[in-house]
């Protein structure tokens, strides 16, 4: 399988090489975005279950590493570009704000109920490492690292994906443009489209795990027939999607079996109702809710009026430079800053605006 060269890696803007450096682009890609704010922010942001007070249970952080060692050992089977898988899967969900998907849809309705456009997390990862990291510089990544993070949305169910060719910085901002609007194009490169197909194989199981761990499910609740094809464990469930993924991809597409694929789509399935939508897990979303809205109306308020004191003046807008605050409304501004919040930030601050304190 053609993997994609180090040499084709291209940057909005073009950078003096230095001699003595022996990483090629992508490399030096993974080491920007791990040392980056948005990356170190995985270590406190919920992947599903939130507010359970358990150790063990995974975080995004746990989910980023997992989908790059899945992606990288199908990567180096198939002979791809493990540098820039790699990059695409630690950077890829670094657009996530507080507790997960429901932080994201909470966030998606205050935006569009502000007329700024929705929320999207592929987008604002985009976002977060072009507009905001490095004092609102940016860190200048390749394009094909860029777009594998906005083309990953790995929700989508695909038994095979191929690369949508993506020629400049131009044509990444109209698949930008058409990710805001819902849509979900394929990445640009092969080791996206494996990252996006891998991306399932990292949280599928996994979560499964978590559920029985808090009780939620039992093993036995899963279904028999995809049971009996994936595996009732994680580590069963992982093993058979990694093999069938590199058994029948092939020059130019990432591919499952019919078989394979049918039972994932099942379990997928499973996942959503069983898991994600019970009632169980969703105890405390109103609450969050309601404190995404009565933090965002404060921080808007305390933008217009030009509150020093206020969190968002002095830990974002203040270390932005003066572009970006130009490039930004009120809302837009209240909006990155939630969204690079970690969950217990989030809470912290609503207890610091919000909740009294004793005195004396």
């Amino acid at each position: 399988m053609k993997a994609t060269l180090p040499g084709e890696g291209i940057r909005r803007k073009k950078e003096e090489l230095v001699k003595w450096d022996m990483r090629d682009a992508f490399s030096i890609d993974v080491d920007r975005i791990l040392h980056s704010q948005a990356y170190t922010s995985y270590t406190d942001k919920t992947q599903v279950f939130y507010l359970v007070g358990h150790q063990g249970i995974s975080y995004r952080v746990i989910h980023v590493q997992l989908l790059s060692r899945i992606a990288r050992t199908i990567g180096r089977k198939l002979g791809l570009n493990n540098d820039l898988i790699e990059a695409i899967a630690i950077g890829h969900d670094v657009g996530h704000p507080p507790f997960g998907h429901d932080g994201e849809v909470y966030l998606d309705k205050l935006c569009r109920a502000s007329d700024i456009g929705g929320f999207r997390h592929n987008v604002h990862g985009i976002r977060a490492l072009e507009v905001i990291e490095k004092g609102g510089k940016g860190l200048n990544l390749t394009m094909q690292v860029l777009d594998g993070i906005l083309c990953h949305n790995g929700e989508m169910n695909e038994q095979m994906l191929s690369p949508e060719k993506t020629e400049g910085f131009q044509e990444l901002e109209k698949k930008i443009r058409r990710a805001e609007s819902g849509e979900s194009p394929a990445p640009m490169t092969i080791e996206g489209c494996l990252v996006r197909m891998a991306d399932t194989i990292s949280y599928i199981g996994r979560d499964i795990e978590d559920a029985i761990f808090l009780g939620i499910i039992s093993r036995d609740d899963l279904p028999r027939h995809e049971r009996n094809i994936l595996g009732d464990t994680n580590g069963k469930i992982v093993y058979t999607l990694v093999e069938d993924l590199i058994a029948h991809s092939k020059e130019g597409e990432i591919a499952y079996s019919s078989k394979v694929f049918n039972a994932l789509h099942t379990l997928k399935s499973f996942n959503y109702e069983k898991i994600y939508l019970n009632p169980k897990v969703k105890s405390e979303s109103n609450k969050i809710m309601n404190m995404y809205k009565l933090i965002f109306d404060r921080l808007i308020a305390d933008i217009e009026s030009h509150n020093k004191e206020s969190f968002v003046i002095k830990d974002f807008v203040s270390r932005l430079g003066e572009r970006y605050r130009k490039a930004h409304n009120t809302a837009e501004i209240a909006r990155d800053y939630m969204a690079s919040l970690t969950d217990s930030r989030f809470l912290s601050l609503f207890d610091s605006l919000f909740i009294p304190t004793m005195r004396g």
